[in-house]
């Protein structure tokens, strides 16, 4: 079963409001099997131009996990801390079979 990674790209628009949601983020990943490949960080354009500053990149052990997280209950309880703190996307790319 391949993998899958949500990627995302935003910008924080109100950092007091958005930390709320990067504070209780982490445990429903966690409770999903997911993990944080990158969160924030330095980053370097190759080319074209991005939407937003900030980056993420979080595993899941297959794509059915990572939707499941991202509709569960839990993670839907706190999505407004990002859409209305911030401005850009979250998207779901299933990994290459039998990579690691």
């Amino acid at each position: 079963m391949a993998k899958a990674y949500v990627v995302g790209n935003n910008t924080i628009l109100n950092k007091d409001g958005y930390s709320d949601y990067a504070k209780k983020v982490p445990e429903t990943i966690k409770a999903h099997g997911g993990r944080f490949i990158a969160r924030g960080g330095d980053t370097v354009l190759l080319d074209g131009e991005p939407k937003g500053k900030r980056n993420v990149i979080i595993e899941f052990p297959s794509i059915d996990t990572a939707k499941a997280w991202y509709f569960s209950p839990e993670y839907q309880e706190i999505v407004h801390g990002r859409l209305h703190n911030a401005e850009g996307y979250l998207l779901i790319v299933e990994g290459l079979e039998g990579s690691s």
